[in-house]
């Protein structure tokens, strides 16, 4: 029965499907690959919007060849020489550096969404969680001060595990400090458009993220302050599963908007159109 065997020299050799399929990290359908990078990483069969970079973001906002960095030096402060039982702060910001390639937590430019002028600030997570820093923060507020000085809108676009306690006070100081630099562009009547994605927890969401002119998200993204099991230990009660979701921010007045992804950029558009820019 020697015909049931097949030489090694013979194996078929089958592309492995880490090439060809993307396993959904909600629903776990296997996606081709093409289909999956086509639609900006939301699953065709349960419409989970997976988390996406900056680089991902700006490609799926910004026009083609019209965004251009400013800022892009700034990088992590360390007022506290942090040290934990993990390494220094200093060594863990080197590390998020090299891996992402990113100096801070933050990328702020300008560019054009469908011809329309804009300043924009896009956070990623992959550094450090897209956690607020005393850099992150004053990005953030030099992007603001330059869409003040060219009247331009200002879009922020936040992934944030919260403020970054390695950095202790100077940290929460962002809050504030964000906070102003947005006040101001809402005294000269400079729209601000915050754009919320999975997750928004933390300072972030207690601060500059919550206060844009429209407050936006996608479908699903987790937004909050603190942790769940953390309020409902402090309030002995049970939460609703959806508790801290969009949707659940939509129909308690949290949220203007949950848009697809692939609807952002027309969304940004009408909206900016609407207010004249």
């Amino acid at each position: 029965m020697s015909w049931f065997n097949r030489s090694k020299k013979t194996q078929i050799e089958v592309p492995g499907t880490e090439d060809t399929w993307i396993p959904c990290p909600s629903c776990s359908a296997h996606i081709f690959k093409e289909e999956w990078v086509k639609s900006w990483r939301v699953c065709p069969q349960c419409n989970y919007h997976d988390r996406m970079n900056s680089a991902e973001r700006l490609e799926l906002l910004i026009d083609n060849g019209s965004f251009k960095e400013i800022n892009k030096d700034i990088t992590p402060g360390d007022p506290l020489a942090f040290v934990d039982g993990k390494g220094s702060y200093s060594a863990k910001a080197a590390a998020a550096r090299k891996k992402t390639g990113l100096n801070e937590s933050v990328v702020t430019g300008t560019g054009k969404i469908k011809g329309l002028p804009v300043v924009i600030a896009v956070m990623d997570f992959r550094f450090m969680g897209g956690s607020l820093g005393g850099s992150t923060g004053q990005k953030i507020l030099l992007g603001a001060t330059h869409a003040l000085k060219n009247k331009l809108p200002y879009i922020v676009i936040s992934a944030s595990g919260g403020a970054r306690m390695h950095e202790g006070i100077v940290s929460l100081m962002q809050m504030a400090k964000t906070c102003a630099g947005i006040a101001r562009l809402n005294q000269e009547g400079i729209p601000y458009i915050s754009l919320l994605t999975d997750p928004t927890t933390g300072g972030v969401s207690a601060s500059y993220a919550m206060v844009g002119d429209l407050n936006i998200t996608e479908p699903g993204a987790l937004i909050g302050f603190a942790g769940r099991r953390v309020i409902e230990e402090t309030i002995n009660e049970k939460l609703p599963d959806d508790f801290q979701t969009a949707e659940y921010l939509l129909e308690h007045g949290f949220i203007d908007l949950i848009v697809q992804r692939d609807k952002l950029k027309t969304t940004l558009h009408d909206v900016l159109q609407y207010c004249g820019t």
